[in-house]
């Protein structure tokens, strides 16, 4: 595609995020560049051209290809993209090592640019901790669902030691964990698992364990979530997570 463009362009959006190996919620199904200016023949539906000229420090070359910066990607991904979307892109962005303060700067200069709103409160949300996709769409459904924002990676001392779960409130010992079917790739796995399991359950907590079909009905999840947390906890506005 890079050669078949004969205009100046440089790659942005999803297709950054790609080339930079940031996840992605869905894989896009158009090519994102930006261009100083449309082409005067016909217009290719597989390519999607954000028009504009981009200041030199949002543009780098990796690859042997011209792409927005992995910040300016991950800026671009949380304004244009469903919040959910640019949930798993910003999760990833500083996973990688991206800094939110940085991220926050490009929001300023803009600050009632398209999609600005939005993207201030998916990168105040985002998270490093999350490990996966599935991780950060479990986060996601939590937020918008207005409960109160969960830690990641929470410890669990027992009498096994130390483990890690995914999702958790430590006031009131609730863990959430999402089941991914991979990790479970033989019986020791599984037996493994359930020890583990067993060890966080004694050691006090209640764990909720959400599987990708789970994630397919937010409303049921949600109900099972609020059902372990106290029913004074009060519910918190996130409107710019409920947007498309």
């Amino acid at each position: 595609m890079h050669h078949q463009l004969r205009a100046p362009h440089v790659f942005g959006h999803a297709s950054a995020a790609l080339l930079w190996g940031l996840p992605l919620w869905s894989v896009p199904s158009q090519v994102h560049v930006y261009q100083r200016a449309r082409p005067g023949s016909r217009r290719d539906p597989t390519v999607h051209r954000h028009l504009g000229v981009l200041d030199g420090t949002a543009t780098t070359e990796l690859a042997g290809l011209p792409v927005t910066t992995v910040v300016r990607t991950a800026l671009d991904c949380a304004r244009s993209m469903a919040p959910l979307a640019g949930l798993v892109t910003v999760d990833g962005a500083l996973r990688r090592g991206v800094d939110r303060d940085e991220l926050r700067v490009l929001t300023e200069q803009d600050p009632r640019g398209r999609g600005m709103a939005r993207a201030r409160q998916v990168i105040a949300l985002a998270d490093p901790g999350a490990e996966s996709v599935q991780e950060s769409a479990l986060r996601f459904l939590v937020l918008a669902g207005g409960l109160p924002e969960p830690a990641s990676q929470v410890p669990v001392d027992t009498r096994l030691g130390t483990f890690w779960a995914d999702l958790g409130w430590e006031l009131w010992r609730v863990l959430l964990e999402y089941d991914g079917r991979p990790k479970y790739t033989d019986t020791e796995a599984l037996v493994l698992e359930k020890r583990r399991h067993d060890a966080i359950v004694e050691a006090g907590w209640r764990v909720l364990r959400v599987t990708k079909e789970d994630l397919r009905t937010p409303q049921l999840l949600l109900t099972r979530v609020r059902r372990l947390l106290p029913a004074d906890v009060p519910l918190v506005r996130r409107p710019h997570l409920r947007a498309r």
